[in-house]
């Protein structure tokens, strides 16, 4: 069996290593190791493979804290201690920022990290029928495959939840047609916990009932989808309420329906939030915009602070919710919102807005190039903090904004918003 000695870690979470001239990335593998490998992809210039021996181990490597840890693939990093994992992702948008960009930050800013456990309040958990093992599954999907890994608990999962899995699986195993409901939902806020059925067949009296008792006995609320996302109804308890998420430095709570966007890391979009203000530097009478805005999750914060803030989010159920939130929180009159389509806005469209201070932009993984390049060359906003779930897009954009409109990249770090998985969020901060 070939061995390999290991480089670094790329930005799945993989080891890196040559062997002969290829690149030979090996799942389960970590810097420092030489491990004996199997590929399971050969390409002409790289394999992929996995770690099936560690010969010498590396100091960062940890029994990895949930025995699925291998099978599901909803976790690729569990074996990396949590200090490891943060400095592989820094390590990761520093070397994008370089190699797409050009770019070195003028300063690295310490990462901010949380909890490795049970921090995940948000989750799409599969659901599948499966006879020769033992009935229905509940769970995420195995690693490179579309099979349920067999799972009876979630180590990232609140507690409360994980515990339900098990449940799950009877429940579902005594449905009428426990084939015909490809997944669960779950979202988590406040103290209310939301489970989300998708079922592609009409649910008998008897589903309801069973639905409805085990809403009662755990303490959850039921939503039910049968089609499209337009489909999303309120099932059980009838007067069940919004969920909330608390952002107690600005003291603010903010209202989500289940299926609305939020982070899924309530103690790590605290310090996000925290990092961003203070980059910002929001002060009263500045003119910000909030792009990519959601439900206000920095609109209110920089509002709280003193600013105007126009928040601008694509979908107008935010932006209505935004609002709403603006107003339970007292923070109306120094709050507007407008429905548009970021990525198409024009130099024109932009020039119209009133003029701004600053920005923050807080896109979804495609970035936000249609803006940036929107922004003037000369004049415009003079600071600018970059909110990015994607360093790839974040080099892409960032260039734009260093090398074609006079802005200075100061600084940049990430927020281990998933811990033990490869995903990382980044923030930026550019100045004129």
């Amino acid at each position: 069996m070939p061995l390999a000695h290991i480089e670094s870690l790329d930005h799945e979470g993989r080891g890196v290593a040559h062997v002969d001239g290829k690149a030979i990335f090996i799942e389960g593998a970590l810097p420092g190791e030489v491990v004996e490998y199997a590929s399971y992809r050969r390409k002409r210039s790289y394999e992929k493979a996995h770690a099936v021996r560690v010969l010498r181990s590396s100091s960062q490597r940890v029994a990895p804290p949930c025995p699925h840890f291998g099978t599901c693939g909803g976790c690729s990093m569990q074996h990396l201690n949590l200090a490891g994992q943060t400095a592989a992702k820094q390590r990761v948008l520093e070397d994008a920022l370089w190699h797409i960009a050009r770019l070195k930050p003028e300063q690295v800013f310490p990462p901010i990290a949380g909890t490795g456990s049970a921090y995940r309040l948000r989750a799409r958990l599969s659901v599948r029928h499966v006879a020769s093992k033992g009935g229905a599954l509940v769970g995420f999907r195995e690693k490179h495959s579309s099979y349920v890994a067999v799972m009876d608990s979630c180590a990232v999962l609140p507690a409360h939840v994980s515990a339900l899995i098990p449940r799950l699986k009877t429940l579902v195993e005594g449905m009428s047609q426990p084939d015909r409901m490809p997944q669960i939902e779950v979202a988590v806020g406040g103290s209310r916990t939301v489970l989300l059925l998708r079922h592609l067949e009409p649910l008998s009296a008897d589903d309801l009932d069973r639905l409805r008792q085990f809403a009662d006995a755990h303490g959850i609320i039921w939503y039910l989808q049968s089609k499209g996302p337009e489909t999303v109804t309120l099932f059980y308890p009838a007067e069940a309420g919004l969920l909330s998420y608390e952002l107690p430095d600005f003291a603010l709570e903010l209202q989500f329906h289940p299926t609305e966007f939020t982070q899924v890391n309530n103690g790590v979009n605290r310090m996000l939030v925290r990092r961003a203000m203070a980059l910002l530097k929001p002060q009263t009478g500045e003119r910000i915009a909030d792009l990519f805005c959601g439900l206000g999750n920095f609109t209110l914060p920089m509002a709280r602070l003193g600013a105007h803030v126009l928040g601008v989010e694509g979908s107008a159920e935010l932006v209505k919710r935004a609002q709403e939130n603006a107003a339970a929180n007292g923070l109306a009159a120094q709050c507007e919102f407008a429905v548009a389509n970021l990525f198409e806005v024009t130099g024109d469209s932009f020039a119209a807005l009133v003029a701004f201070d600053k920005l923050l932009i807080d896109p979804p993984r495609e970035g936000a190039i249609a803006l940036v390049t929107a922004l003037p060359a000369e004049g415009g906003p003079r600071r600018i903090v970059y909110v990015s779930c994607s360093p790839g897009t974040l080099a892409r954009d960032a260039a734009v904004l260093v090398h074609e409109k006079g802005y200075r990249l100061c600084g940049a770090g990430i927020a281990n918003m998933f811990p033990h998985t490869s995903h990382l969020e980044s923030i930026a901060l550019f100045e004129k």
